[in-house]
């Protein structure tokens, strides 16, 4: 199955949940990054959690921004989505290699550290964007992001994202789900939520069982009628372009970019969050600093 994203809601009102697969552009941004296993887990759970924030956001163009500074090896982990749920990110330190947890798995915690923060940035088109931070529980970002939606927007959440990475270091599943309480809803919800959450397990084994994210809500939520609100495909879309290149080294200035003509001769520009590499060659930048002096 593509990846995709289902959006829904209890019929009695008292839940909403988003789940999303993610196996696909996770392993386009295992294969952009060369990332290691460790580092696959922590930017595909990353990846994960900001599709489904940012599809929450129905303004056009407005995008959501997780930004995760744990002080571990990995170092900035960075994801970003637009308002339908398609991402990009990037991590510092993608060749990480740390030993498998006592219990078998990936320490993505220790990968990412436990003394840092995560940062959310909504951009809304508005005159500045809202920014909140929450300091990082464990560093596994699952249970990182539930507790900002706790701290920050008073939304009591459950969170589980998981990747699932193969023996020759490919994305053998990924994704994951947001449950969120409405208001009026009481203890006998969350009991059911904490109860429904349990009983699933990972959720890497819930997408190696199904990977619809229909079905992955409703094994959560079992306890619940779901009506599902919205499916869309999601997929890994970087929006860098020649055009958007070109405006960045202009914003260097007369000065910064003569230096680069002098020095360098030509300029190759390479996108953080994707493969796209472009070569300015000297009689570009030239041009563009007759451009520049025109306007002066």
């Amino acid at each position: 199955m593509s990846d995709r994203l289902v959006r829904a809601i209890s019929k009695d009102g008292s839940v909403k949940a988003v789940a999303v697969s993610t196996r696909g552009l996770t392993e386009r941004a295992r294969q952009i990054h060369k990332t290691l296993p460790v580092a696959t887990a922590a930017l595909g759970r990353t990846l994960a959690a900001a599709s489904m924030m940012g599809n929450a956001l129905k303004g056009e163009g407005a995008s959501v921004t997780l930004q995760i500074k744990g002080g571990g090896p990995l170092g900035t982990l960075l994801a970003v989505s637009d308002n339908q749920g398609n991402v990009r990110g990037t991590v510092d330190n993608p060749a990480v290699d740390l030993p498998l947890r006592p219990d078998g798995k990936l320490d993505v915690g220790s990968a990412v550290g436990f003394d840092g923060t995560l940062t959310v940035i909504r951009d809304l088109h508005m005159k500045e964007p809202y920014v909140g931070s929450v300091g990082l529980l464990g560093g596994e970002i699952a249970e990182d992001l539930a507790a900002y939606f706790v701290e920050s927007e008073q939304i009591p959440t459950a969170c589980g994202l998981g990747v699932l990475v193969d023996r020759d270091q490919s994305v053998r599943v990924a994704g994951g789900y947001l449950i969120q309480l409405l208001p009026g809803a009481g203890e006998d919800v969350i009991s059911k939520v904490e109860g429904g959450v349990m009983a699933a397990g990972a959720v890497t084994g819930l997408l190696q069982e199904n990977d619809d994210p229909k079905a992955v809500l409703r094994k959560v939520l079992s306890d619940f009628e779901l009506e599902i609100l919205e499916e869309s495909p999601i997929e890994y879309r970087c929006y860098c372009s020649r055009d958007r290149m070109e405006r960045a080294l202009i914003s260097l200035g007369p000065k910064e970019l003569k230096g680069i003509i002098d020095e360098q001769g030509s300029a190759k520009l390479a996108c953080q969050f994707c493969d796209n590499v472009q070569t300015f060659t000297k009689a570009d930048l030239e041009g563009l600093l007759a451009d520049m002096k025109k306007k002066m």
